[in-house]
């Protein structure tokens, strides 16, 4: 069903948007599609491949003989696959769109907080379905909650995985993960990036929509379910949640909002994660009329953004540092705030580029 969307798609960018690309600015938007693809979508998916496969090995080593070291080594690997989710997670379309009963890549392998008493059921019975609409007791933090603990008692977690159920459980949760990422990774591999290329239109449903309004989403998804929500400042909460935290098991969140911030700027600057210079919205910006103003703007609301989480300690855990730490937290909840009408409902007017999904955000 990917495969014939993703062609029709083809064909019918090609008719859509031939002799069209700079209609009302000047900018190459064929040359964004392509650097955005080459330098951050198709690297990122790599890296998240491979990352799966490294954290695949040592899991295997520590089920098939728990101990400290062999855990420590498998808790380290995860770190490494959940700090490289969140430079994929902002590509959230195409191959990693939703299809059929499947949801979007995110909702299935990234959704959060987990159900403990899903999980807990699932380990007791033994008997699983991964394409089930308990999204919330699989994927990346599933297998987070199987393998570290809020207390860090690390000898109970080698206790436990003597249960073969847990070992079986642990195991599938991952070829999980990695099956769905390879799929994604060999479509961008295929037919899928020359389709998304050619279709470089900004109406509803172009390439470019698609790239921009999922950038808005993954930026709204950090600010409001990753820092707001936990916080207790979303709209009908009375009090903070610290265990609606990303990451809550390991004590890793503050890593995630650190790189999901880091990713988002990326696709800003078009700016590899490894520093290579590429073409984003900035160089957008810089073609169409009152850019470089907006340009201004943006990069000084990020400058706030950028201050804030660095000011930010490292220890204890974001979940701990909202009893302890709550005020910078609302201060960063609060610079998020304001990046919103710069990436969102400046950024979509002066690009022409409408906001195609429900985002509840009261902006």
């Amino acid at each position: 069903m990917k495969n014939r969307f993703i062609v029709l798609v083809f064909a019918f960018g090609l008719v859509a948007c031939n002799g069209s690309e700079n209609v009302g600015d000047s900018f190459n938007r064929t040359l964004l599609l392509t650097e955005i693809a080459d330098n951050l979508i198709i690297p990122s998916y790599q890296q998240l491949d491979n990352s799966s496969a490294k954290l695949e090995s040592s899991l295997r080593n520590f089920t098939n003989n728990p101990t400290i070291e062999t855990l420590i080594l498998a808790q380290q690997d995860w770190v490494v696959l959940y700090t490289d989710w969140q430079w994929a997670t902002a590509f959230n379309f195409g191959p990693a769109g939703e299809d059929g009963l499947e949801k979007s890549l995110t909702e299935e392998i990234g959704t959060f907080p987990v159900s403990e008493t899903k999980v807990e059921g699932i380990l007791q019975s033994g008997t699983f379905n991964l394409n089930d609409f308990n999204r919330d007791a699989r994927g990346i933090f599933a297998l987070e909650y199987l393998l570290f603990r809020v207390d860090n008692n690390q000898q109970a977690l080698v206790a436990s995985m003597a249960s073969e159920n847990r070992k079986k459980f642990s195991l599938a949760l991952l070829q999980n993960i990695r099956s769905k990422v390879q799929s994604v990774l060999s479509e961008w591999g295929g037919v899928y990036k020359p389709a998304f290329i050619a279709f470089f239109c900004t109406d509803a449903g172009s390439s470019t929509s698609e790239l921009y309004n999922e950038f808005v989403k993954s930026f709204e998804a950090l600010k409001n379910f990753k820092v707001t929500l936990p916080l207790g400042l979303r709209a009908g909460q009375t009090q903070s949640e610290p265990a609606k935290v990303e990451a809550y098991y390991s004590g890793r969140s503050l890593l995630g909002i650190q790189q999901h911030w880091m990713a988002m700027k990326s696709i800003w600057y078009g700016t590899s994660r490894h520093g290579e210079a590429g073409v984003g919205f900035y160089e957008y910006l810089e073609n169409v009329s009152g850019g470089k103003e907006l340009i201004k703007a943006t990069e000084q609301q990020m400058t706030m953004v950028d201050n804030t989480i660095i000011n930010l300690p490292n220890l204890p855990s974001f979940s701990q540092q909202i009893t302890t730490n709550k005020q910078s937290l609302d201060i960063l909840s609060i610079e998020l705030q304001k990046q919103t009408r710069y990436f969102k409902s400046d950024l979509s007017s002066l690009l022409g580029i409408a906001i195609t999904f429900a985002s509840g955000d009261g902006d």
